[in-house]
């Protein structure tokens, strides 16, 4: 069983995707590709990539903390860049937000994102140990439900 997830407190997801995605008891959660939106759906640092990086990784630990979850529970992230050489000098943000062992990581250069504006999108996966987990009450998302 998978359960669809999407919370208040971050921009609500506009198409067929749900915010994260929760597999089997609720220890494994899948994050939906983040991008630089705030909770009215507005693009933080518009074709900045240092400012965007921040609200993503921000955007991250949001949903993760919605959980019980934290930073320290990614295993595994995909960075899509616009610009892989901006996105690698934004290094030192990405430190600020993860600490030894770090995730597994891919990251790819992209010509665009869905707006043209949005220079970075990161999607995670978290391990969340059953102590600190716990599972969001219903969304008032229509995407949100079982599948």
């Amino acid at each position: 069983m998978v359960d669809a997830v999407n919370l208040p407190g971050v921009w609500a997801p506009f198409g067929a995707f749900s915010m994260a995605v929760i597999q089997g008891d609720g220890q494994v959660v899948h994050l939906k590709g983040q991008v630089s939106l705030d909770r009215e759906g507005r693009v933080v640092g518009p074709n900045d990539m240092r400012l965007q990086v921040r609200k993503v990784l921000e955007n991250i630990r949001n949903v993760l903390a919605a959980m019980g979850g934290q930073m320290t529970d990614v295993i595994s992230l995909v960075h899509y860049a616009t610009d892989i050489e901006a996105f690698m000098a934004a290094g030192d943000i990405r430190s600020e937000f993860f600490a030894a062992p770090y995730p597994v990581t891919t990251t790819v250069q992209v010509e665009r994102l869905y707006r043209p504006e949005l220079t970075v999108e990161i999607t995670a996966i978290a391990e969340i140990p059953r102590s600190r987990f716990r599972r969001p009450g219903p969304a008032t998302d229509a995407h949100h439900g079982s599948s």
